[in-house]
């Protein structure tokens, strides 16, 4: 028996030996990946010696003799912090994630294969102006001399990831930077989800005389006049057979997977920018406040960087992988973006001939799908071929892609059609001159070209202000049959696009009278159609709230500008719960404790006396939005059956519809399955009990203890490694976060699964510029500079951000040197 209790002594030692040898072995060459940023570097491909310095947030100041060494430089840092998300967001757009992830991301290179727009970024490389082929050319040799480093020294592979996935680094090409701007704007598709829920929604609805008025209930139409009654879908139909009730087959990997770049419904692409004229600000200069909001990973999409150009320096938020800052400023104007929402997308159906399935109608009658043939490689299996189709329309897709396969009919597929497929995209040539621009007007006047994605761009010069919509807007004929807003027959000529219309036609506003311009994703024009920008806008409620704000003070300055920007009153908490609760407080005799009518009096006491406040310390945020959530899920699952999960977020606008009873809209609080006929109030009643039950079951009893930051945390979870048992501790990177879906700071949560109020999508960058002392103006991304979980810098900014703090966005080279973690020297090669 001793002897056995020895033998198990030596091999426990043994096993722990091995196993901390091998933790050992990891350590050492996963940190080898680790940049050194204290060296000098011989290098080939510039023309004179470039500076890389790291100021104390570890932001590299890159100076160089002329601006092409400049991009070299930041395509070397770039590399150096981000190299496996460079070379993740390649494979995406590429459609080649299965050469290493295997079978679970074949769905999604197979829709990324349908898209095409890698193809259409190598044919968009020839159209670009001549300094930013230069600028293309430069920023690949930069990322290029990193690789070469890598490979020559054995830095690790170049990033820890590397060692557990099998992905060989193809050098960088111009083209992989124009793919990854269409990669961004395919982010922003949002109109795609909505054109096939109204669609689906309009079939669903039971009463087909009142389908209309139904309809505008629940998706309804931003504030304002001038939108035309929308047909019934079914009419559309014009007598093809849907099931009504046609449920949505899966989409593998979409929008599921961490890699996906499509969102899920009410998750595309957001932000807030807004900027005042001298004559509104306490300083005499102009501020600009920007904060886009994207998908939450680990490390952050946004990179920040300050360049030394030939026409100054430029600083702010980059993209790795794309030599541009995209939201940022130079000594003379600064700039921020926000999704302009705009209508670029429509959906067709085509009809398939019926004696060739190879061909569609068209206009002049039946035509040959444009095809190719694509194979993707698949790590251990067999190579994938599949066969990709065009129309005249677009590309055709799946029937399982943001479930189109519910609303196509017999003997017919379906098509998108968006101006982001244009294979003359000179959208990152333009986003270049904005970066050179020195006033308001040269900025707008430089962005012309852009493409897609649609923003808004707002802009502050030290004189005036400006906010310009840019991007192609597509022209619809008069007759369409739908606007836009539904699915709709390919080959009907009146459907089809009639072109774009003219840059001049784009919103615009200089020098308001005001002095005051912004955009929270909101309507920012009532034109009619076919002149109008869009019909769905990407917020009605934050804008109150903004408006409120910049409002309330004669004049502002920086830190008044922070503070809007950190703002988390919810203007829906306000205007919803008065009118939901309106029968509920103070009403009846106090219940005793423990009693199911005890709770809802208590969370009913702690919500009238809440000001709206998403702060993640309080339980009534909480309360507040598992009501909000409960409510709409009994107003909508008697009518819309299974298509009711489809609708994952609170639509503010439909619960004030029903309970004010706007046309009629009461009648969705009736239970249509069940005898008696149950009033809004009745809903509010039951839809609290579902969300106290909820709530104790996955929060506890004690409401008062509740806190919104527990359910509401901010998930930036690495794409690759975040769901990896042991190894998402040290990836992902989870903190409690104020806001939600509504405020402007703004946390927009899942919506789905065990954890709808899980913190996704947000400001991952905020930026405030203050040109009256442009060096005071400051900044912050939500995670840290580095991709490397052994670097301190990979979560160093992720605190700052929580607590609503930045660091200085200066200008100034001896700032940055002074407490530099570091300075790489590049020298050319002899």
């Amino acid at each position: 028996m001793a002897t056995l209790f020895r033998w198990m002594v030596r091999i426990t030692f043994a096993v722990v030996a091995i196993a901390g040898l091998v933790v050992l072995a990891v350590y050492y060459f996963a940190a080898r990946s680790l940049p050194d940023y204290d060296k000098h570097l011989t290098v080939e491909g510039i023309n004179a010696p470039v500076e890389i310095v790291r100021d104390t947030a570890n932001v590299p100041h890159i100076f160089g003799a002329i601006d092409g060494d400049v991009f070299y430089g930041l395509g070397y840092a770039h590399a150096q912090d981000r190299l496996w998300q460079m070379t993740v967001l390649r494979r995406t757009v590429q459609g080649r994630l299965s050469e290493v992830f295997g079978q679970t991301t074949v769905p999604l290179d197979t829709i990324m294969r349908r898209y095409d727009l890698y193809r259409l970024a190598e044919a968009s490389v020839a159209v670009q102006d001549e300094y930013t082929t230069s600028a293309l050319n430069a920023y690949a040799a930069g990322v290029n001399a990193r690789l070469a480093e890598i490979n020559r020294d054995a830095l690790g592979r170049g990033a820890p990831e590397m060692f557990l996935f099998d992905a060989p680094i193809s050098p960088w090409r111009p083209a992989d930077s124009i793919a990854l701007v269409k990669l961004m704007a395919l982010q922003n598709i949002h109109q795609l989800d909505r054109e096939v829920l109204r669609a689906r929604t309009s079939r669903a609805l039971p009463d087909a005389g009142a389908t209309d008025g139904m309809l505008r209930d629940i998706l309804p139409d931003a504030p304002g006049s001038g939108v035309a009654a929308l047909p019934d879908y079914q009419a559309l139909l014009d007598g093809l057979k849907v099931p009504r009730f046609a449920h949505a087959q899966p989409d593998p990997g979409l929008p599921g997977s961490p890699l996906s770049p499509f969102a899920g419904p009410g998750l595309g692409a957001a932000s807030n920018a807004w900027a005042a004229a001298p004559t509104r600000s306490a300083s005499g200069g102009t501020l600009l406040a920007s904060d886009p909001h994207l998908g939450f990973t680990a490390p952050s999409i946004w990179y920040l960087a300050r360049m030394e150009l030939s026409t100054g320096g430029v600083i702010g938020a980059t993209v790795p992988g794309i030599p541009v800052v995209f939201s940022g400023r130079s000594s003379r104007l600064g700039w921020g973006i926000t999704s302009a929402y705009v209508d670029d997308l429509d959906v067709r159906l085509e009809e398939l001939n019926p004696q060739n399935p190879e061909e569609y109608r068209t206009p002049d009658g039946f035509a040959t799908f444009e095809t190719r043939k694509s194979i993707i490689a698949v790590a251990e299996a067999k190579p994938l071929t599949l066969t990709l189709r065009w129309t005249q329309n677009g590309p055709v897709m799946p029937g399982s892609h943001k479930a189109l396969g519910t609303i196509t009919p017999a003997g017919h597929v379906a098509t998108i059609s968006w101006t982001g497929f244009s294979p003359q995209d000179r959208s990152l040539s333009a986003a270049m001159a904005v970066m050179r621009a020195g006033r308001v007007e040269d900025a707008i006047a430089a962005a012309e070209p852009f493409v897609a994605p649609a923003v808004n761009l707002v802009l502050a010069d030290r004189l005036s202000v400006g906010m310009k919509t840019i991007g192609a807007i597509p022209r619809r004929n008069a007759q369409h049959e739908s606007q836009g807003r539904m699915p709709t027959f390919g080959w009907k000529a009146q459907n089809r696009w009639e072109g774009i219309f003219p840059y001049a036609a784009n919103p615009e506003f200089v020098s308001p009278q005001g002095g005051i311009v912004g955009n929270t994703n909101n309507k920012t024009v009532d034109r009619p159609f076919p002149a109008n920008v869009s019909s769905d806008w990407g917020d009605t409620q934050r804008v109150a709230r903004w408006s409120r704000l910049m409002q309330l003070r004669q004049v502002h300055t920086r830190d008044s500008f922070i503070e809007a920007q950190l703002d988390t009153v919810s203007p829906t908490a306000r205007s919803l719960l008065p009118l939901v609760g309106r029968d509920l407080w103070f009403t009846g005799e106090p219940a005793p404790d423990g009693t199911p009518e005890r709770r809802r009096q208590r969370a009913l006491e702690l919500l009238a006396e809440w000001n709206g406040e998403m702060n993640e310390h309080m339980p009534e945020p909480l309360i507040y939005a598992a009501w909000m959530r409960a409510l709409q899920k009994r107003l909508i699952e008697d009518e819309l059956g299974p298509l009711a999960d489809a609708y994952t977020r609170l639509e503010p606008l439909f619960i004030e519809r029903a309970f004010r009873n706007i046309d009629g809209a009461a009648r969705w609080c009736d239970v249509v399955q069940s005898t008696p006929k149950e009033t809004c109030a009745d809903m509010a009643k039951l839809a609290l009990d579902d969300a106290l039950i909820w709530i104790g079951e996955t929060w506890g009893t004690s409401l008062e203890s509740l806190r919104w930051g527990d359910a509401h945390q901010a998930a930036h979870d690495h794409p690759t490694l975040g769901e990896v048992p042991l190894l998402r501790y040290f990836v992902n990177i989870r903190q409690s976060a104020s806001g939600g879906d509504n405020t402007l700071n703004r946390g927009l949560t899942r919506g789905t699964g065990p954890d709808p109020f899980l913190d996704i999508h947000g400001a991952g960058y905020r930026g405030v510029y203050d040109f009256a002392d442009p060096d005071s103006s400051v900044f912050v991304i939500s995670t840290g500079q580095s991709g490397h979980p052994l670097s301190r810098h990979y979560d160093d900014m992720a605190q700052l951000w929580r607590r609503g703090e930045y660091v200085p966005m200066s200008l100034d080279e001896a700032l940055a040197r002074a407490g530099a973690v570091g300075v790489t020297v590049l020298e050319p090669a002899q």
